[in-house]
C-alpha cells in the first residue's frame, strides 16, 4: 500500500482523499484551482459547464446533487411525455382500423362456422366407417366358426382310419426286424465258411511245402559236400600264399635324416614369423597413429569450414569459393599465400578473441596476404569476383615496433598483457594485423583497471581492454582536450573454432611421413612372407617323403594282416560247413510236420460241412419271415388309398378353416385401424354422440351434407384470407398499448410532481446565488472596466441546458457580449476569469483556493486594478484562503495585513537577499538591503 504524509504521519492514500472530500476540495473544479496552462480552458467553459463548477464550488453541497436529478428526471419526463404521445396515437389508429373491418369479420366468423360443422361431420365419417367394419368383422366370424365345426368333423372320420393302418405298420417292422436278424446270422455263417475254407487252404498249402523242403533238403546235402572240398582247397591256397610273402623293412636312416631337416626348417619358420610378427605389429601402430593422425587433421579441416562459414555469415558470401581457388592454384604461386586471415590466426584464450575480434577491421578477416607483387596481381586477377581484400606484405620493409614491456604502474591498474601478444600466426600474417589495427598500442587489463580507469590515460594508455568494456581516448584536432568512448565487449563470432593452420600444416607432413614409413614396413613384410613360403615350400617336401615312406610301410603292413585275415576266414568257413545239421535228422522232423498239418484239414472240413447245414436253415426261415412281410405292406397300402381320399377332404375343409381364420384377423385388423382412425380424428363424448345423432346416419348421406355445407362456406368470399388474424392481432395490441399508456400517464404525472418538487427548491437557491454572484462581479467590473454582469440561462425544464452566461465590456461605445475567445483578447478573458473568480470568495465552502500566473498577459493597469480586487476580497473575513502563483508583480503593489509574500530564492546572483532571509529577518530588512521595493 503507498503511504503519504498527512500533518507528518503517514497514511494511506484513502485517508487523504476522505479529508480532501471532507473539505470539498475539487483540485479539478476550475473555480478552486486555476493553473496558468488552464486560464483558456476557463475561458472556453461553456455557460452549462460554468454554472456545473460554480454548483460545485459554491452556494449549498445539494445544489449540484439536485442539479443532476432534475436533469435526470427532464430526460426521464422527455421519454415519457414521447411514450405517451407515440401509444396514444398508435392506440386510436388500431381502434379506427378494427372500426373499418368488424363487418367483414363477421362473414368471415359465419364461414368459419359452416367450416367447424363441417369438421364435425368428418370427425363421424370415421366413426360410421368403423360400425361398418364392425359388421364385416362379426359375419367374419360366424364363418370361421363354421369352418373349424366341418374340419372337426373331416378329422375325426381321418384319425379312425389311420389307426388299423399304424397296427399293420407295426407288425411290417416287427417282421422286418426278424429278417434283418436272420440276414445278420447268414452274413455270419458265410463269414465263418470262408474263413475256415482259408484256412484249409493255407494248411494245404503248408503240406505241399513241406514235402518241398523235403526234396530240398537232399538238393542242399550234395551241394553241401561240393562245397566242403572247394572249402579246403580255398583255406590250402590262402596258406600258401601267405607263407610266401616277404617282410618290409623301413629305411631308418633317411627317416632320422629327414626329420632331422624337417627340425632345422621349423627353426628357421618360427623365427620368420617372429620377425613378421613384430614386423606386423609395428605396422598395425603405425597404422593407428596414421587414423588418429588423419582424423584430427579431419576435425580441423572441419573447424576450417567452421571458420569460413563464420566469415560467409558476416557478409563475404563467397569466401568458400575464393578459399578453395587458392587450394587448387597454391602450385602457380611465387612464394607463400596466407588467407582467410582467420584462418591463420589462432587466439588460446576466447576473452582474448573477442578483444581481437572487435579490435580489428572486419575486412582484414577475409583478407588474403601475399608476399610477392606478382602473386598479388594474379589473386586480383582472379579473385576480384569473390569480393575479397589482397593485402601484400613486404618483410624487407623496415618496421619500428612499440616493445612490449608492462610496468609496475600498469600492473598495479590490472594491464597484464597487450593485444600483439595474445595470438599466433605466421609472421607476414602478425605484421599484417599489427600494422593495419595497431594492435601494439591497444592493452589488456582486468576487472581492476575497469575500476581504475582513469588511471590508465594519465601513463599514456589510451586504449585498452576489460572484460566487459573498450575504452579509448582521443586528443581533438583543434584543442588540447581529450575526449573518452566506453564500448560494451561483444562476445566473440568468428573465433568460436579458432586453430592453428600451422598444426595443420605440420599433420600433414607427419601424415605424409606416416604413409611412406608404412609403405616400406608393407614391403618388408612381403619379402619375409615369400621367404617364409619357400621355407615352408621345402619343408613340405620333406614332410611329403616323410609320409611316402610311412605310407609304404602302412601298406605292406596291412598286405600281411589282409592275407592272414582270409586264411582265418576260410578256416572258420570249413568249420561252420561241417557243423552244418544232417539230412536224416531233417527229413523226420518235416514228416512229423506235415501229418499235423493234415490232421488239422481233416477237423477244419468238418467245421465247414456244419456251417453249411446251418446256412440252409437260416435261408428257409428267412424266406418265410419276408414273404410274410410283403402280405402285410400290400394290405397297408390298400387301406392307405382310402385314407387319402379321406384326407383330401379334411385338408380342405383345413383350408376353408384357416382362410375364414385370416379374413377374421383380417377384418379384426381393419376395425382396429379403422378404430383408430375415428379416434385420432375424435374421441366420443356425451356432447360429441348427442351431436352425431342429429347428423345423417349413413356414410353416403353425411359426405352429401358435407359438400353442401363446403359449397356455402366457399360463397363467402373476401379479399383478405387473414383478416380475422389480423383484427384479433390488432385487438390484443390495443388492450396493450392502453394498459402501457395508462401506466405511462400515471408515471408521467409522477415525473412532474417529483421535477416540480426538486425545481421548488433548487431553482430559487441558485437564482439567488447567481444574484449575489452578479452584484459582485458587476460592482468589481465597474471599478476595472466598462461593465459586466453574471445572469442564469433557463430553458424551463430542460435542465442540462441551465447555465451561467458571463457578459463584459471593456468600451463604452461596444455592447455586452457573452465571454468567450473569439469576442475577448487574451488579457481581457484573464480579468473576467480573475473577477468571477473574486465574485465566487466569499461564496466558497472550500479552505482554500490557487490561481496560477493569472496576471501573465495584463495590461499592467488592469494587472494592478486585478490585484486590488483580489487582495480585498481575499482579506475579508470567513472566505477560503486564496494563493496567487506569480513570477513577477508590479511595482508600489498595495497590501493588506492578511496578505504574506512567500519568495522562493535561487541562483548565485541573489546571495545577500538570501543571507537575510536565512537569518529570518523580515520582508522589509530584505527591501532595505536591495535599495528598492519589488
Amino acid at each position: 500500500m503507498n503511504l503519504v504524509l498527512l500533518s507528518g504521519v503517514a497514511v494511506p492514500k484513502r485517508d487523504v482523499i476522505e479529508v480532501i472530500q471532507k473539505f470539498n476540495i475539487q483540485v479539478n473544479n476550475l473555480t478552486q484551482f486555476l493553473p496558468q496552462d488552464r486560464v483558456c480552458e476557463f475561458a472556453k467553459l461553456s455557460p452549462i459547464q460554468l454554472l456545473e463548477e460554480t454548483e460545485k464550488a459554491v452556494g449549498n453541497p445539494e445544489l449540484p446533487v439536485q442539479h443532476h436529478a432534475l436533469v435526470e428526471k427532464s430526460r426521464e419526463l422527455k421519454k415519457l411525455e414521447l411514450a405517451v404521445k407515440q401509444n396514444g396515437d398508435t392506440l386510436n389508429q388500431l381502434r379506427a382500423l378494427n372500426a373499418e373491418q368488424e363487418r367483414d369479420v363477421e362473414r368471415v366468423r359465419q364461414r368459419e362456422k359452416l367450416l367447424a360443422k363441417v369438421d364435425l361431420m368428418r370427425k363421424k365419417l370415421p366413426w360410421l366407417k368403423y360400425d361398418m367394419k364392425k359388421m364385416e368383422y362379426k359375419e367374419a366370424q360366424k364363418q370361421e366358426a363354421v369352418g373349424k365345426k366341418k374340419m372337426d368333423e373331416a378329422a375325426k372320420v381321418l384319425n379312425d382310419l389311420i389307426s388299423p393302418i399304424e397296427k399293420r405298420k407295426k407288425m411290417k417292422a416287427t417282421q422286418e426286424s426278424s429278417c434283418k436278424k436272420l440276414s445278420n446270422q447268414m452274413t455270419q455263417n458265410a463269414n465263418n465258411r470262408r474263413d475256415a475254407i482259408e484256412k484249409e487252404c493255407q494248411m494245404g498249402v503248408q503240406v505241399r511245402a513241406k514235402y518241398d523242403e523235403m526234396e530240398d533238403l537232399k538238393r542242399q546235402e550234395e551241394s553241401r559236400q561240393r562245397r566242403i572240398a572247394k572249402a579246403k582247397e580255398d583255406l590250402v591256397a590262402a596258406e600258401s600264399e601267405l607263407a610266401g610273402l616277404a617282410t618290409y623293412e623301413p629305411p631308418r636312416e633317411e627317416m632320422e635324416r629327414l626329420s632331422a631337416q624337417v627340425m632345422e626348417l621349423n627353426f628357421e619358420v618360427n623365427q620368420m614369423k617372429m620377425r613378421r610378427k613384430e614386423k606386423e605389429s609395428q605396422l598395425a601402430h603405425e597404422k593407428g597413429i596414421l587414423r588418429k593422425c588423419s582424423e584430427r587433421l579431419k576435425e580441423m579441416e572441419s573447424k576450417n569450414n567452421k571458420l569460413l562459414l563464420a566469415l560467409q555469415n558476416t557478409g563475404a558470401d563467397k569466401i568458400f569459393e575464393a578459399y578453395s581457388w587458392l587450394q587448387e592454384h597454391r602450385s602457380e604461386l611465387k612464394k607463400e599465400v596466407y588467407g582467410p586471415v582467420l584462418l591463420e590466426v589462432n587466439v588460446q584464450d576466447q576473452a582474448h578473441a573477442a578483444y581481437l575480434e572487435n579490435h580489428v577491421p572486419n575486412y582484414i578477416w577475409k583478407s588474403f596476404i601475399t608476399q610477392d607483387a606478382s602473386d598479388r596481381d594474379f589473386l586480383v586477377r582472379n579473385l576480384k569476383s569473390y569480393d575479397v581484400p589482397i593485402l601484400n606484405y613486404v618483410a624487407e620493409r623496415s618496421i619500428s615496433r612499440v616493445p612490449f614491456n608492462i610496468t609496475h604502474e600498469m600492473q598495479e591498474i590490472g594491464i597484464y598483457s597487450r593485444l600483439d601478444q595474445v595470438f599466433d600466426a605466421p609472421d607476414a600474417v602478425r605484421n599484417v594485423l599489427i600494422s593495419q589495427a595497431a594492435l601494439e598500442y591497444s592493452y589488456i587489463g582486468s576487472d581492476v583497471t575497469h575500476r581504475k580507469a582513469d588511471e590508465a590515460s594519465r601513463l599514456g594508455i589510451l586504449d585498452f581492454w576489460t572484460p566487459d568494456n573498450h575504452y579509448r581516448w582521443s586528443k581533438s584536432r583543434y584543442g588540447d582536450h581529450m575526449a573518452a568512448s566506453v564500448e560494451q565487449v561483444n562476445p566473440s563470432r568468428l573465433f568460436k573454432c579458432n586453430l592453428d593452420i600451422g598444426d595443420i600444416e605440420r599433420l600433414r607432413s607427419r601424415k605424409v611421413e606416416l604413409e611412406s614409413d608404412i609403405a616400406e614396413m608393407e614391403e618388408s613384410l612381403r619379402l619375409l612372407q615369400k621367404e617364409q613360403r619357400q621355407l615352408e615350400d621345402e619343408m613340405a617336401k620333406i614332410h611329403k617323403r616323410r609320409e611316402e615312406i610311412i605310407e609304404n610301410v602302412k601298406s605292406d603292413k596291412k598286405k600281411h594282416q589282409e592275407m592272414q585275415r582270409r586264411v582265418d576266414i576260410r578256416r572258420r568257413k570249413l568249420e561252420d560247413i561241417n557243423k552244418e545239421e544232417d539230412l536224416k535228422s531233417s527229413t523226420k522232423k518235416l514228416i512229423d510236420q506235415a501229418a499235423l498239418l493234415n490232421e488239422q484239414r481233416f477237423q477244419m472240413a468238418m467245421k465247414i460241412k456244419n456251417l453249411l447245414i446251418e446256412a440252409v436253415a437260416l435261408k428257409w426261415s428267412f424266406m418265410e419271415k419276408n414273404l410274410m412281410s410283403i402280405e402285410i405292406d400290400t394290405k397297408i397300402r390298400e387301406m392307405e388309398m382310402d385314407v387319402k381320399q379321406h384326407q383330401k377332404s379334411a385338408i380342405q375343409a383345413a383350408t376353408h378353416y384357416e382362410n375364414c381364420k385370416k379374413e377374421t384377423e383380417q377384418c379384426k385388423i381393419q376395425l382396429y385401424d379403422a378404430k383408430r382412425q375415428a379416434e385420432s380424428v375424435a374421441v366420443i363424448t356425451d356432447d360429441l354422440a348427442q351431436e352425431f345423432l342429429q347428423m345423417p346416419g349413413t356414410i353416403e348421406e353425411l359426405e352429401v351434407a358435407i359438400q353442401d355445407n363446403l359449397s356455402e362456406a366457399n360463397s363467402i368470399l373476401f379479399l383478405n384470407q387473414n383478416i380475422l388474424q389480423e383484427y384479433e392481432s390488432r385487438q390484443r395490441q390495443i388492450d396493450a398499448i392502453a394498459t402501457k399508456l395508462e401506466a405511462d400517464e400515471k408515471e408521467l404525472k409522477r415525473c412532474l410532481c417529483d421535477i416540480n418538487t426538486l425545481k421548488g427548491k433548487w431553482l430559487p437557491t441558485l437564482r439567488n446565488l447567481v444574484t449575489k454572484i452578479n452584484e459582485t462581479f458587476s460592482h468589481n467590473f465597474q471599478e476595472m472596466a466598462v461593465a459586466g454582469e453574471v445572469s442564469l440561462d433557463e430553458h424551463e425544464v430542460d435542465f442540462d441546458q441551465f447555465g451561467i452566461l458571463i457578459k463584459v465590456k471593456f468600451r463604452q461605445t461596444g455592447e455586452l457580449q457573452v465571454l468567450s475567445a473569439h469576442h475577448q483578447s487574451g488579457g481581457e478573458r484573464s480579468v473576467s476569469t480573475i473577477l468571477y473568480l473574486v465574485s465566487l470568495q466569499d461564496l466558497t465552502n472550500c479552505p482554500f483556493r490557487v490561481v496560477d500566473e493569472i496576471n501573465q498577459g495584463m495590461d499592467p493597469i488592469n494587472e494592478r486594478k486585478m490585484f486590488q480586487q483580489l487582495v480585498r476580497a481575499a482579506s475579508q473575513l470567513n472566505t477560503p484562503q486564496c494563493f496567487l502563483l506569480t513570477p513577477k508583480l508590479l511595482p508600489d503593489l498595495e497590501y493588506s495585513e492578511a496578505c504574506s509574500i512567500l519568495n522562493i530564492m535561487n541562483g548565485p546572483w541573489i546571495e545577500k537577499p538570501a543571507k537575510v532571509w536565512s537569518n529570518g529577518e523580515c520582508w522589509g530588512s530584505v527591501m532595505g538591503l536591495e535599495g528598492e521595493r519589488v
